[in-house]
């Protein structure tokens, strides 16, 4: 007996509104090496992820969709990803953040390199916080926490009947906040022995005129900063894990 094959419209319209939602997320989701990978190896990424999601695939009837109304439907559902996507990429930006805040200071602002994502110049310190952050994103679960909350969402909030407004913009923004407080908990501790460093130099080299003690003040900071930041480096897996909580919560709320 010959198989018939039934292809609707409905059902590819329906594949884009998911494609829009899921591909606008990962512009911001911290997959390594995710741009600087091949186009085709990142729509065929997206096509397959979206096509798991098929049995929450929306169903509608051919008479529902007119071009306006699918255009909008797309807007609202790249406005939604790229919420989502914001959610975690101000998770993984927390270390980035902390290392920016010292690294100038601590003297590393011209140990630098190519920036694997970007490949832009970036310094020494940014770069192995960025590798850490996304080695910690994955080891505590976030890449299924991002494949849950779009399950959820396409639960919760079928393609085509997203509303943002203004709590979804809260939201953001109290990621945003979430991460700078944060970065600035690690960050601070770092800052204050390099501030201590220099007044510490600065009073022995009032004491001791003949001492030249602020040309010790280049390498002693560098010494320093790097033995903080390996003492705040087990912090940084627990303040990792209960931030992600506070962003799985801020996407449920998300999606609520």
């Amino acid at each position: 007996m010959p198989v018939e094959f039934h292809f609707e419209i409905s059902t590819a319209l329906g594949f884009l509104l998911v494609v829009a939602r899921l591909g606008s997320a990962l512009l911001f989701v911290p997959i390594p090496g995710i741009k600087a990978a091949p186009e085709l190896t990142r729509v065929f990424l997206i096509c397959a992820m979206c096509v798991s999601l098929f049995p929450l695939w929306p169903r509608y009837s051919a008479a529902d969709f007119s071009l306006g109304i699918f255009v909008l439907w797309l807007v609202g559902e790249m406005l939604f990803g790229l919420a989502t996507g914001l959610l975690v990429a101000f998770l993984s930006d927390m270390l980035v953040f902390t290392i920016q805040a010292v690294s100038v200071q601590a003297g590393f602002s011209y140990a630098s390199s190519i920036d694997p994502n970007s490949e832009a110049d970036s310094s020494v310190l940014q770069i192995v916080a960025q590798l850490m952050s996304n080695l910690l994103f994955f080891s505590a679960g976030g890449d299924r926490l991002v494949l849950q909350a779009f399950a959820n969402s396409l639960r919760v909030w079928p393609p085509g009947h997203v509303e943002l407004g203004w709590p979804a913009a809260r939201v953001v923004a109290g990621a945003g906040a979430m991460m700078m407080e944060l970065g600035l908990r690690l960050a601070l501790p770092i800052a204050a022995l390099l501030l201590l460093t220099d007044i510490t130099l600065a009073l022995l080299g009032r004491i001791q005129a003949q001492l030249q003690l602020l040309s010790l003040a280049f390498p002693v900071k560098m010494l320093g900063s790097l033995a903080a930041l390996a003492a705040l480096t087990s912090l940084a897996p627990l303040l990792f894990q209960a931030g992600l909580e506070r962003v799985q919560a801020m996407v449920g709320a998300l999606v609520r």
